[in-house]
């Protein structure tokens, strides 16, 4: 007999099972629901890491993800949900400047930074990118040893001071250290995938950002490695900002405290990405207020 299709009561209790042992924010958060890209923004966040106001972005012309404003709470996980080609990466890179480095690529509208504006002209992007840290979908350590990854960034900085200490620090706070202290001169493409992904958050970690950026970091890992990685993003929130894109629902409702729902919508004959909905992500996976969320989280579509 094929079994029947989980309804939203189905779902609010995995998701519920799935974050019992986690705090929630809604527990003391009375923010208004956030849909869509001209909604108020949440009254509660007064402080956040990021503020987002009716950023669009098109490449060479083309739109590619259309005004989205929201505001991203420090030292909380959020998550980036929606089907493929919706602008979740797209706008993720926003928040730290690696769209710059494609040609073509406009961004307009407003992101600050600790109310700092990132895209104002004295603003060095290296220093933003510096303090923003990315992790990407696909494991990339440098072909030099493991000792030598962690290590790049702060001598790329001039951040040389008790070297020997920021290696060992990063990589006990990227839950590795205790698998490689003792082959720290070996290369760090011979770690495993799960290992090598944990190397890449060390390695974000040595230069002291503020926030972690990462796009579907276990996207290419093995379920033991995932399960590894999200309980460090657990560990990790207490010190840092994360924001992460991710396909996998149920990665989403196990290790982020808010969900951004992006989709998809027609404009003129091109498809372009939009912010359906942002959220606790309890009250997302939930209480959906948008039929497309909905959709899209029970499998109805994307």
């Amino acid at each position: 007999m094929t079994d029947a299709p989980k309804t939203t009561a189905d779902t609010q209790v995995d998701t519920v099972d799935a974050r019992s042992t986690r705090p929630d924010p809604a527990a003391h958060d009375t923010s208004p629901r956030l849909v869509g890209a001209d909604s108020e923004l949440s009254a509660t966040i007064t402080d956040p890491v990021f503020e987002v106001t009716d950023v669009a972005v098109s490449y060479s012309g083309t739109p590619a993800l259309k005004e989205v404003s929201l505001r991203v709470p420090k030292h909380e996980i959020t998550a980036l949900i929606g089907p493929s080609g919706c602008g979740k990466s797209t706008m993720l890179r926003s928040l730290n400047r690696m769209n710059d480095l494609i040609d073509g690529c406009e961004v307009t509208g407003s992101i600050t930074y600790h109310g700092e504006n990132i895209y104002a002209e004295d603003v060095d992007p290296a220093e933003v990118r510096r303090r923003i840290g990315m992790v990407f979908q696909k494991p990339n350590p440098f072909a030099i040893s493991i000792y030598d990854n962690v290590a790049f960034g702060p001598r790329l900085h001039g951040m040389t001071k008790n070297l020997d200490d920021r290696v060992e620090r990063s990589l006990r706070s990227a839950a590795l250290w205790d698998e490689v202290k003792d082959k720290l001169g070996q290369p760090g493409v011979a770690l495993s995938g799960g290992q090598q992904q944990r190397l890449c958050i060390a390695r974000a970690i040595a230069l002291e950002p503020d926030v972690i950026l990462m796009d579907e970091p276990c996207s290419a890992l093995d379920p033991i490695a995932t399960l590894a990685i999200e309980d460090l993003m657990r560990e990790l929130r207490g010190d840092y900002s994360i924001v992460i894109v991710t396909h996998n629902m149920q990665q989403a409702a196990r290790v982020s405290d808010r969900t951004a729902f992006f989709s998809v919508d027609m404009d003129n004959g091109v498809r372009v990405g939009e912010l359906v909905e942002y959220d606790l992500t309890q009250r997302v996976f939930t209480q959906a207020s948008d039929d497309r969320t909905e959709a899209y989280i029970t499998g109805r579509f994307g």
